[in-house]
């Protein structure tokens, strides 16, 4: 069996590595396409180095930066890629344009599409993300769904062939590499208070000078009790400086890698994100969550009592686990369907 394997963002690149060590170990022939979406190295690649996986085989420099341009030179380069390695499979993650990109051009060539964490809906179409993960499904052959969420909402849509719960490779991640995590150097932690870890990159909101002001004035109001820590993207560090964002005690730190997001999470009280994968890494360390939008593709976190969105009532509820997302077991699950299949 061989397998092209599409990558271009920093979770992305986690999902990869657990996939690409579960191959490894499997005798699976596997070829990582790294399409270059993420391109500074903190937020890719060195991912690999840090969980002691091996590298991308392709590393891909991209010239276009804009949604079209960057989805059909993506889409072009992975076309090439199929044609001249002859996979079994091509494999795509997530929601990102290198998802949809990679989707697109394995169907165009009648080369089966496996997508990992098929299903998720926000149910809002101006989200780019949207877009792409409803197009990915529609042209995958194997879809596997983290939840059963993920399921009905696929059902809903007549998409029921090759749809399969399999859990969150994510939970794998935490499994697996869980020896590895620590807490950033730059992070001294406060006596006496407890900790919130929070992240804002979405381009509805950074772009948006009113409501990003509102975010980070809603989080500052946790600063008394909670010592809230902001790893902040680059991109949005610029838009709070042009938009002169009053930060209050909200401590700006910068870029952290996965490793130390994770280290940072098992010491953390309370998540304030407007990230997907953030709010399931919240459950994963049992941490409460508060959703910086207004809707999320993590319905079963806000059931269970871990989460909420930012403009409903408190997390009051009575916390119950959360059954679908596997045992980490997941990338073990999704290779011996495969397997059965070839």
């Amino acid at each position: 069996m061989k397998i092209l394997s599409i990558i271009g963002a920093r979770p992305q690149f986690v999902k990869a590595a657990v996939f690409r060590k579960h191959c490894d170990e499997n005798g699976i022939e596997e070829i990582l396409l790294h399409t270059g979406q993420h391109y500074d190295p903190e937020m890719s690649t060195k991912i690999f180095e840090d969980l002691d996986v091996r590298k991308p085989d392709i590393s891909y420099k991209l010239s276009a930066r804009s949604h079209g341009g960057m989805t059909g030179e993506i889409l072009e380069v992975v076309e090439k890629k199929i044609v001249e390695t002859k996979p079994d499979f091509v494999n795509v993650y997530g929601d990102t344009n290198s998802t949809l990109a990679g989707a697109l051009a394995a169907s165009k060539l009648h080369v089966p599409v496996i997508h990992i964490e098929a299903g998720l809906r926000s149910f809002n179409k101006k989200m780019p993300e949207e877009i792409n993960r409803i197009l990915t499904d529609h042209v995958s052959d194997y879809l596997f769904c983290p939840t059963m969420d993920a399921v009905r909402n696929l059902n809903a849509e007549n998409i029921i062939d090759g749809v399969h719960h399999v859990g969150d490779i994510m939970y794998d991640a935490v499994k697996v590499f869980a020896d590895k995590f620590y807490l950033p150097n730059q992070i001294k932690l406060q006596q006496g208070k407890k900790l919130a870890v929070m992240t804002v990159h979405r381009a509805d909101t950074t772009t948006d000078a009113k409501l990003l002001q509102e975010v980070m004035s809603f989080c500052n109001s946790y600063s008394e009790e909670y010592q809230i820590i902001f790893p902040v993207h680059p991109n949005t560090r610029n838009k709070l400086k042009e938009f002169n964002i009053h930060m209050g005690k909200i401590n700006l730190v910068g870029p952290v890698s996965y490793l130390e997001m994770q280290g940072l999470l098992k010491k953390a009280n309370l998540v304030l994100t407007d990230s997907g994968g953030l709010q399931k890494e919240a459950y994963f360390h049992k941490c409460d969550c508060i959703t910086l939008r207004d809707e999320t593709e993590w319905t079963e976190t806000i059931a269970a009592g871990w989460n909420r969105l930012w403009k409903q009532r408190g997390l009051d509820k009575i916390k119950d686990p959360i059954n679908m997302y596997g045992s980490g077991d997941v990338a073990n699950r999704i290779i011996d369907k495969l397997q059965s299949v070839i």
